[in-house]
């Protein structure tokens, strides 16, 4: 499987001086693209004209004119059927820029489920204008760029995606109030992805956020659909098929590397989860991202 990484993409020269890079592409410059892989940075699309299908995961989006894609590291991509008149904006830029502090401490509430809700997002026209302004700003600075250039190039693209950030809270979380809820859901997400390789029951979290294993299930089941446990087997479940497609883990290593006794206390979880074995979910997840 290809991980594209930032530093092969841009020049040596480049790499000194920025950690982002920006371009116009067409059909043929989404060729590297186009078959299943990761990467080891941030990609942000910005369509202008055409379509092209993504997926995203297990996810498919149809993507149009005036949509944003904001592919995380890691997150497993292709793109397809894509039209000839199909144009836009891709900015490549790493963790630094992607005010991961700021999303962990103040801005916290903004921060579950986020890569999901930032895959696709289809913007009104008067928020398209703000983000082809921000584009414009940042290509400009980008072709003569020094050092100050540099920052202000820097806080046009966090500008864009904090700005994309609240545009996607509010279209997915409008009946979600900043309450204390959703601040417990999205603390309880945080620890969740710090400790999920050691720590499986609904208990531990439920005390280190001082609420009750009861409230905790219908907290997560209120504001994601999700009882408590179920959400610790979906992260479980995610990483172990990121292992099974990208990584050359056997079972072996991928069963201690999450926390599991043995291989054999593994294959038990992925059965009872999607009632197959590894091997069968290995094979079904190569099919998924080479048809």
């Amino acid at each position: 499987m290809i991980t594209h990484r930032l530093k092969d993409i841009q020049s040596s020269t480049e790499r000194a001086i920025t950690p982002f890079h920006i371009f116009q592409m067409d059909k043929e410059g989404l060729k590297p693209y186009k078959n299943p892989h990761s990467k080891d940075h941030f990609c942000f699309i910005f369509v202008q004209q055409g379509t092209m299908h993504m997926q995203v995961e297990d996810r498919r989006y149809v993507v149009g004119e005036g949509n944003i894609c904001l592919i995380f590291p890691e997150q497993l991509s292709s793109k397809e059927k894509i039209s000839k008149d199909f144009h836009g904006y891709m900015v490549l830029f790493d963790e630094v820029l992607f005010c991961s502090d700021i999303l962990k401490n103040e801005l916290k509430i903004y921060n579950y489920n986020l890569s999901e809700k930032l895959n696709h997002l289809e913007l009104p026209e008067t928020e398209r204008d703000d983000i082809k302004m921000l584009l414009g700003q940042v290509e400009k600075l980008y072709h003569d760029l020094t050092s100050v250039k540099k920052e202000q190039a820097r806080f046009y693209i966090k500008i864009l995606l904090l700005k994309l950030v609240e545009y996607a809270h509010k279209k997915w979380d409008e009946s979600l109030p900043v309450n204390d809820k959703s601040k417990i859901y999205a603390r309880f997400l945080e620890l969740l992805e710090r400790n999920y390789k050691t720590e499986r029951s609904v208990s531990w979290y439920a005390e280190k956020l001082n609420i009750s294993p009861k409230k905790l299930n219908e907290i997560t089941k209120k504001l994601a659909g999700l009882t408590s446990i179920e959400t610790i087997h979906t992260r479980i479940m995610n990483e172990i098929k990121q292992l099974l497609l990208l990584s050359n883990y056997s079972h072996k290593e991928i069963a201690f590397e999450l926390g599991f006794n043995s291989p054999a206390a593994l294959n038990k979880f992925v059965k009872a989860k999607l009632d197959e074995t590894p091997t069968d979910l290995q094979q079904q997840l190569a099919q998924m991202y080479t048809t």
